[in-house]
Protein backbone atom coordinates (compact mmCIF):
# COMPACT_ATOMS: atom_id res chain seq x y z
CA UNK A 1 0.00 0.00 0.00
CA UNK A 2 1.62 3.58 -1.07
CA UNK A 3 1.75 6.13 1.27
CA UNK A 4 -1.15 8.12 -1.51
CA UNK A 5 -3.45 5.77 -0.78
CA UNK A 6 -3.21 5.65 3.18
CA UNK A 7 -3.44 9.18 2.95
CA UNK A 8 -6.36 8.79 0.69
CA UNK A 9 -7.98 6.55 3.40
CA UNK A 10 -7.42 8.23 5.98
CA UNK A 11 -10.32 11.02 7.92
CA UNK A 12 -8.63 14.57 8.81
CA UNK A 13 -7.92 15.13 12.22
CA UNK A 14 -9.13 18.48 13.42
CA UNK A 15 -7.05 19.49 16.44
CA UNK A 16 -4.35 22.10 17.06
CA UNK A 17 -1.36 19.64 16.96
CA UNK A 18 -1.98 19.07 13.47
CA UNK A 19 -1.83 22.08 11.34
CA UNK A 20 -2.95 22.03 8.17
CA UNK A 21 -0.01 21.01 5.65
CA UNK A 22 0.65 22.48 2.65
CA UNK A 23 4.03 22.90 0.00
CA UNK A 24 2.80 26.42 -0.81
CA UNK A 25 4.69 28.78 1.42
CA UNK A 26 2.00 31.54 1.32
CA UNK A 27 -0.74 28.85 2.85
CA UNK A 28 1.29 29.29 6.44
CA UNK A 29 1.26 32.46 7.67
CA UNK A 30 4.92 34.05 9.51
CA UNK A 31 4.59 32.48 13.06
CA UNK A 32 3.54 35.14 15.49
CA UNK A 33 4.44 32.98 18.79
CA UNK A 34 0.79 32.29 20.01
CA UNK A 35 0.37 29.56 17.80
CA UNK A 36 0.28 26.45 20.16
CA UNK A 37 3.32 24.83 17.78
CA UNK A 38 5.48 27.77 18.26
CA UNK A 39 4.13 28.96 21.73
CA UNK A 40 7.75 27.75 23.18
CA UNK A 41 10.67 29.04 20.34
CA UNK A 42 12.25 32.08 20.54
CA UNK A 43 11.20 33.33 16.83
CA UNK A 44 13.62 36.15 17.45
CA UNK A 45 16.56 34.03 17.18
CA UNK A 46 15.53 32.59 13.99
CA UNK A 47 17.43 35.09 12.16
CA UNK A 48 14.53 35.40 9.69
CA UNK A 49 13.74 31.32 8.41
CA UNK A 50 10.09 31.77 9.89
CA UNK A 51 9.81 34.90 7.16
CA UNK A 52 11.74 35.36 3.82
CA UNK A 53 15.35 35.55 4.47
CA UNK A 54 17.40 34.17 1.08
CA UNK A 55 18.92 31.17 1.38
CA UNK A 56 22.29 32.10 0.20
CA UNK A 57 24.36 29.42 2.34
CA UNK A 58 25.26 25.90 1.55
CA UNK A 59 27.03 22.95 3.68
CA UNK A 60 29.87 21.25 3.27
CA UNK A 61 29.24 17.31 2.63
CA UNK A 62 32.04 14.64 3.96
CA UNK A 63 31.44 10.94 3.70
CA UNK A 64 33.10 8.67 6.14
CA UNK A 65 32.12 5.76 4.15
CA UNK A 66 29.69 4.26 1.42
CA UNK A 67 28.84 0.41 1.76
CA UNK A 68 27.01 -0.85 -0.90
CA UNK A 69 24.17 2.15 -0.54
CA UNK A 70 24.11 4.45 -3.40
CA UNK A 71 24.30 8.74 -2.93
CA UNK A 72 22.85 10.46 -5.91
CA UNK A 73 22.06 14.32 -6.32
CA UNK A 74 18.60 14.65 -8.12
CA UNK A 75 15.65 17.25 -8.91
CA UNK A 76 14.12 17.65 -5.86
CA UNK A 77 10.49 18.18 -8.01
CA UNK A 78 11.16 14.06 -8.66
CA UNK A 79 11.37 12.74 -4.52
CA UNK A 80 9.60 15.76 -2.62
CA UNK A 81 6.94 14.31 -0.71
CA UNK A 82 7.71 10.71 -1.56
CA UNK A 83 7.59 9.52 1.82
CA UNK A 84 4.21 11.38 2.27
CA UNK A 85 5.59 14.48 4.02
CA UNK A 86 3.67 17.81 3.41
CA UNK A 87 5.28 21.19 5.10
CA UNK A 88 3.02 22.03 8.12
CA UNK A 89 5.09 24.72 9.07
CA UNK A 90 6.52 27.95 7.44
CA UNK A 91 10.01 27.04 7.87
CA UNK A 92 9.58 23.22 6.47
CA UNK A 93 7.99 24.69 3.12
CA UNK A 94 10.24 27.87 2.95
CA UNK A 95 12.96 25.38 2.74
CA UNK A 96 11.70 22.62 0.55
CA UNK A 97 10.60 25.30 -2.24
CA UNK A 98 13.91 27.03 -2.05
CA UNK A 99 15.54 23.81 -2.65
CA UNK A 100 16.07 23.15 -6.25
CA UNK A 101 18.33 19.51 -5.94
CA UNK A 102 17.94 16.99 -3.50
CA UNK A 103 20.62 14.22 -2.05
CA UNK A 104 18.95 10.55 -2.38
CA UNK A 105 20.52 8.07 -0.34
CA UNK A 106 19.20 4.55 -1.69
CA UNK A 107 19.89 1.30 0.23
CA UNK A 108 19.15 -1.54 -2.57
CA UNK A 109 16.70 -4.47 -2.28
CA UNK A 110 17.30 -6.84 0.04
CA UNK A 111 21.24 -5.66 0.76
CA UNK A 112 22.53 -6.33 4.38
CA UNK A 113 25.15 -3.29 5.37
CA UNK A 114 27.23 -4.01 8.29
CA UNK A 115 29.23 -0.72 8.52
CA UNK A 116 27.24 2.16 8.88
CA UNK A 117 27.09 5.15 6.27
CA UNK A 118 28.34 8.13 7.75
CA UNK A 119 28.26 11.76 5.91
CA UNK A 120 29.28 15.01 8.10
CA UNK A 121 27.32 18.32 7.36
CA UNK A 122 29.56 21.43 7.84
CA UNK A 123 28.38 24.78 8.17
CA UNK A 124 31.55 27.57 7.61
CA UNK A 125 28.85 30.73 7.83
CA UNK A 126 25.87 32.19 9.28
CA UNK A 127 24.23 32.54 5.49
CA UNK A 128 20.97 30.71 5.63
CA UNK A 129 20.93 27.14 3.75
CA UNK A 130 18.17 25.25 2.93
CA UNK A 131 18.66 21.01 2.33
CA UNK A 132 16.51 18.30 1.28
CA UNK A 133 17.68 14.45 2.27
CA UNK A 134 15.71 11.93 0.97
CA UNK A 135 16.69 8.38 2.44
CA UNK A 136 15.28 4.88 1.02
CA UNK A 137 15.64 1.89 2.82
CA UNK A 138 14.50 -0.70 -0.43
CA UNK A 139 12.25 -4.00 0.93
CA UNK A 140 13.95 -6.29 3.37
CA UNK A 141 17.30 -4.14 3.68
CA UNK A 142 19.22 -3.83 7.10
CA UNK A 143 21.20 -0.38 7.20
CA UNK A 144 22.27 2.20 9.75
CA UNK A 145 22.73 6.30 8.32
CA UNK A 146 24.39 8.44 10.65
CA UNK A 147 23.79 12.08 9.57
CA UNK A 148 26.37 14.27 11.83
CA UNK A 149 25.69 18.30 11.89
CA UNK A 150 28.64 20.53 13.42
CA UNK A 151 30.00 24.15 12.71
CA UNK A 152 28.23 27.50 12.37
CA UNK A 153 25.25 28.25 10.04
CA UNK A 154 21.78 29.17 9.71
CA UNK A 155 19.85 26.00 8.60
CA UNK A 156 16.19 25.20 7.61
CA UNK A 157 15.95 21.56 6.19
CA UNK A 158 13.75 18.46 5.21
CA UNK A 159 14.74 14.84 6.10
CA UNK A 160 12.66 12.10 4.10
CA UNK A 161 12.99 8.61 5.09
CA UNK A 162 11.05 5.89 3.29
CA UNK A 163 11.25 2.66 5.29
CA UNK A 164 9.54 -0.34 2.65
CA UNK A 165 8.11 -3.50 3.86
CA UNK A 166 10.55 -5.90 6.01
CA UNK A 167 13.51 -3.67 6.17
CA UNK A 168 15.31 -2.42 9.00
CA UNK A 169 16.53 1.08 8.84
CA UNK A 170 18.31 2.73 12.14
CA UNK A 171 19.17 6.52 11.23
CA UNK A 172 21.61 8.21 13.83
CA UNK A 173 21.48 12.66 13.75
CA UNK A 174 24.04 14.29 15.84
CA UNK A 175 23.59 18.31 16.17
CA UNK A 176 27.18 19.36 16.93
CA UNK A 177 27.05 22.80 16.54
CA UNK A 178 29.20 25.71 17.53
CA UNK A 179 27.87 27.54 19.85
CA UNK A 180 26.27 30.38 17.48
CA UNK A 181 24.73 27.91 14.88
CA UNK A 182 20.56 27.89 14.42
CA UNK A 183 19.07 25.11 12.46
CA UNK A 184 15.16 24.28 12.38
CA UNK A 185 14.74 20.87 11.20
CA UNK A 186 12.02 18.41 9.96
CA UNK A 187 12.51 14.72 9.94
CA UNK A 188 9.02 12.52 8.38
CA UNK A 189 9.41 8.76 8.42
CA UNK A 190 6.96 6.46 6.50
CA UNK A 191 7.27 2.79 7.53
CA UNK A 192 6.49 -0.23 5.35
CA UNK A 193 4.62 -3.51 6.38
CA UNK A 194 6.12 -5.55 9.17
CA UNK A 195 9.82 -2.94 8.52
CA UNK A 196 11.79 -1.31 11.91
CA UNK A 197 12.92 1.79 11.72
CA UNK A 198 14.89 3.05 14.64
CA UNK A 199 16.18 6.97 15.32
CA UNK A 200 18.75 8.36 17.56
CA UNK A 201 18.68 12.12 17.84
CA UNK A 202 21.63 13.73 19.47
CA UNK A 203 21.82 17.40 20.03
CA UNK A 204 24.58 18.93 21.86
CA UNK A 205 25.87 22.88 20.93
CA UNK A 206 23.57 25.56 18.52
CA UNK A 207 22.12 28.85 19.88
CA UNK A 208 18.93 27.45 18.91
CA UNK A 209 18.04 24.05 17.80
CA UNK A 210 14.09 23.27 16.74
CA UNK A 211 13.89 19.68 15.19
CA UNK A 212 10.28 18.35 14.46
CA UNK A 213 10.01 14.54 13.46
CA UNK A 214 7.06 12.74 12.50
CA UNK A 215 6.08 9.23 11.63
CA UNK A 216 3.71 7.28 9.57
CA UNK A 217 2.94 3.83 8.80
CA UNK A 218 2.01 2.37 5.24
CA UNK A 219 0.94 -1.01 6.11
CA UNK A 220 0.52 -3.24 9.60
CA UNK A 221 3.51 -4.69 11.68
CA UNK A 222 5.10 -1.63 11.45
CA UNK A 223 7.76 -0.56 14.72
CA UNK A 224 9.47 2.84 15.66
CA UNK A 225 11.63 3.69 18.14
CA UNK A 226 12.64 6.79 18.62
CA UNK A 227 15.62 7.49 21.19
CA UNK A 228 17.00 11.10 22.04
CA UNK A 229 19.76 12.49 24.13
CA UNK A 230 20.40 16.37 24.20
CA UNK A 231 22.26 18.56 26.73
CA UNK A 232 21.95 22.45 26.98
CA UNK A 233 23.94 25.18 28.39
CA UNK A 234 24.14 28.48 29.35
CA UNK A 235 21.67 30.30 26.88
CA UNK A 236 20.95 27.62 24.75
CA UNK A 237 18.06 26.79 23.59
CA UNK A 238 16.54 23.07 22.03
CA UNK A 239 13.65 21.89 21.14
CA UNK A 240 12.09 18.54 20.03
CA UNK A 241 8.59 18.03 18.58
CA UNK A 242 7.25 14.50 17.86
CA UNK A 243 4.54 13.41 16.18
CA UNK A 244 3.70 9.16 15.62
CA UNK A 245 0.83 9.07 13.61
CA UNK A 246 -0.48 5.16 14.00
CA UNK A 247 -2.08 5.33 10.47
CA UNK A 248 -2.48 0.97 10.31
CA UNK A 249 -3.15 -1.94 13.05
CA UNK A 250 -0.81 -3.46 14.96
CA UNK A 251 1.92 -0.80 14.68
CA UNK A 252 4.50 -0.25 17.31
CA UNK A 253 6.25 2.74 18.90
CA UNK A 254 8.56 3.62 21.67
CA UNK A 255 10.04 7.17 22.46
CA UNK A 256 12.37 7.57 25.23
CA UNK A 257 14.28 10.98 25.16
CA UNK A 258 16.88 12.21 28.03
CA UNK A 259 18.13 15.68 28.84
CA UNK A 260 20.37 17.58 31.00
CA UNK A 261 20.04 21.53 31.73
CA UNK A 262 22.66 23.30 33.02
CA UNK A 263 23.57 27.26 33.00
CA UNK A 264 21.48 30.68 33.29
CA UNK A 265 18.83 30.47 30.68
CA UNK A 266 19.26 27.12 29.65
CA UNK A 267 16.19 25.89 27.76
CA UNK A 268 14.71 22.70 26.70
CA UNK A 269 11.18 21.84 25.27
CA UNK A 270 10.20 18.30 24.63
CA UNK A 271 6.25 17.83 23.07
CA UNK A 272 5.77 14.50 22.24
CA UNK A 273 2.20 13.59 20.36
CA UNK A 274 1.14 10.08 19.43
CA UNK A 275 -2.11 9.57 17.46
CA UNK A 276 -3.90 6.82 17.30
CA UNK A 277 -6.48 5.95 14.52
CA UNK A 278 -10.02 4.36 14.58
CA UNK A 279 -8.01 1.79 12.01
CA UNK A 280 -4.94 1.32 13.93
CA UNK A 281 -6.53 -1.35 16.24
CA UNK A 282 -3.72 -3.58 17.99
CA UNK A 283 -1.66 -1.44 18.17
CA UNK A 284 1.42 -0.22 21.26
CA UNK A 285 2.75 2.75 21.81
CA UNK A 286 4.87 4.35 24.57
CA UNK A 287 6.88 7.74 24.87
CA UNK A 288 8.88 8.93 27.62
CA UNK A 289 10.94 12.46 28.75
CA UNK A 290 13.23 13.08 31.41
CA UNK A 291 15.37 16.17 32.12
CA UNK A 292 17.90 15.73 34.71
CA UNK A 293 18.81 19.64 36.20
CA UNK A 294 22.41 20.49 36.99
CA UNK A 295 21.77 24.64 38.35
CA UNK A 296 19.76 27.28 38.75
CA UNK A 297 18.41 29.07 35.87
CA UNK A 298 17.11 26.45 33.95
CA UNK A 299 13.80 25.84 32.20
CA UNK A 300 12.69 22.14 30.74
CA UNK A 301 9.32 22.21 29.11
CA UNK A 302 7.77 18.89 28.70
CA UNK A 303 4.24 18.09 27.46
CA UNK A 304 3.26 14.70 26.22
CA UNK A 305 0.01 13.95 24.37
CA UNK A 306 -1.99 11.28 23.33
CA UNK A 307 -4.91 11.19 21.10
CA UNK A 308 -6.85 8.03 21.06
CA UNK A 309 -9.57 7.13 18.57
CA UNK A 310 -10.27 3.65 18.97
CA UNK A 311 -10.29 1.51 22.48
CA UNK A 312 -8.91 -1.95 20.90
CA UNK A 313 -5.17 -1.38 21.17
CA UNK A 314 -2.78 -3.40 23.23
CA UNK A 315 -1.38 -0.52 25.21
CA UNK A 316 -0.44 3.02 25.10
CA UNK A 317 1.04 5.14 27.82
CA UNK A 318 3.45 8.37 28.66
CA UNK A 319 5.69 9.74 31.43
CA UNK A 320 7.63 12.92 31.43
CA UNK A 321 9.52 14.09 34.32
CA UNK A 322 11.97 17.01 35.17
CA UNK A 323 13.94 16.98 38.63
CA UNK A 324 17.57 17.70 40.01
CA UNK A 325 19.98 14.94 41.24
CA UNK A 326 18.36 11.86 43.37
CA UNK A 327 19.66 12.45 47.16
CA UNK A 328 19.61 8.37 47.71
CA UNK A 329 22.14 7.81 44.67
CA UNK A 330 24.12 10.61 45.66
CA UNK A 331 24.13 9.76 49.55
CA UNK A 332 25.43 5.66 48.49
CA UNK A 333 28.09 6.99 46.19
CA UNK A 334 29.35 9.12 49.38
CA UNK A 335 28.92 6.58 51.91
CA UNK A 336 31.20 5.21 49.82
CA UNK A 337 33.85 7.28 49.87
CA UNK A 338 33.21 9.27 46.89
CA UNK A 339 33.29 12.90 46.42
CA UNK A 340 30.54 14.73 46.31
CA UNK A 341 31.43 15.99 42.64
CA UNK A 342 32.66 12.66 41.44
CA UNK A 343 29.23 11.47 42.80
CA UNK A 344 26.92 13.94 40.90
CA UNK A 345 29.12 13.41 37.66
CA UNK A 346 28.70 9.59 37.70
CA UNK A 347 25.24 10.18 38.23
CA UNK A 348 24.56 12.26 34.82
CA UNK A 349 26.72 9.69 33.08
CA UNK A 350 24.45 6.89 34.42
CA UNK A 351 21.31 8.56 33.51
CA UNK A 352 22.47 9.29 29.86
CA UNK A 353 24.36 5.75 29.54
CA UNK A 354 21.42 3.29 28.59
CA UNK A 355 20.64 5.65 25.46
CA UNK A 356 24.10 5.96 24.17
CA UNK A 357 24.43 1.87 25.00
CA UNK A 358 21.72 1.60 22.11
CA UNK A 359 23.06 3.84 19.39
CA UNK A 360 24.73 0.91 18.00
CA UNK A 361 27.69 2.22 16.31
CA UNK A 362 30.53 1.71 18.70
CA UNK A 363 33.07 4.84 17.75
CA UNK A 364 29.69 6.92 17.90
CA UNK A 365 28.80 5.32 21.41
CA UNK A 366 32.39 5.99 22.72
CA UNK A 367 32.02 10.34 21.27
CA UNK A 368 29.27 10.53 22.99
CA UNK A 369 30.45 9.60 26.03
CA UNK A 370 33.03 11.86 25.25
CA UNK A 371 31.15 14.88 24.82
CA UNK A 372 28.56 14.36 27.99
CA UNK A 373 32.10 14.63 30.04
CA UNK A 374 33.15 17.94 27.97
CA UNK A 375 29.78 19.05 29.02
CA UNK A 376 29.77 18.44 32.49
CA UNK A 377 33.55 20.32 32.91
CA UNK A 378 32.02 23.72 31.28
CA UNK A 379 30.39 23.84 34.57
CA UNK A 380 32.49 25.99 36.22
CA UNK A 381 29.77 27.29 39.05
CA UNK A 382 30.68 24.42 41.59
CA UNK A 383 27.69 22.68 41.28
CA UNK A 384 29.04 19.22 39.83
Amino acid sequence: MTAEVVEQALEKVESHLHPEGSFDVDAHEVPTGREEIWRFTPLKRLRGLHQDVEFTGALKATRQTEPGLTVETVPTADVRGVSGFVPTDRIAARALSAVAESTLVTVPVEADLAEPFIVTLTGTSADPVAEHVVIRAGRHSRATVVLRYEGTATLADNVEIVVEDGAQLTVVSVDDWADDAVRAGHRHINVGRDAQFKHVDITFGGDVVRNDTTAEYAGPGGSVEMLGLYFADEGQHIEHRLFVDHTAPKTKSHVVYKGALQGQGAHTVWIGNVLIRKEAEGIETYEENRNLVLSDGCQADSVPNLEIETGEIEGAGHASATARFDDEQLFYLRSRGISEKEAQRLVVHGFFNDLIRQVGVPELEESLAATVEAELAKNVAGVL
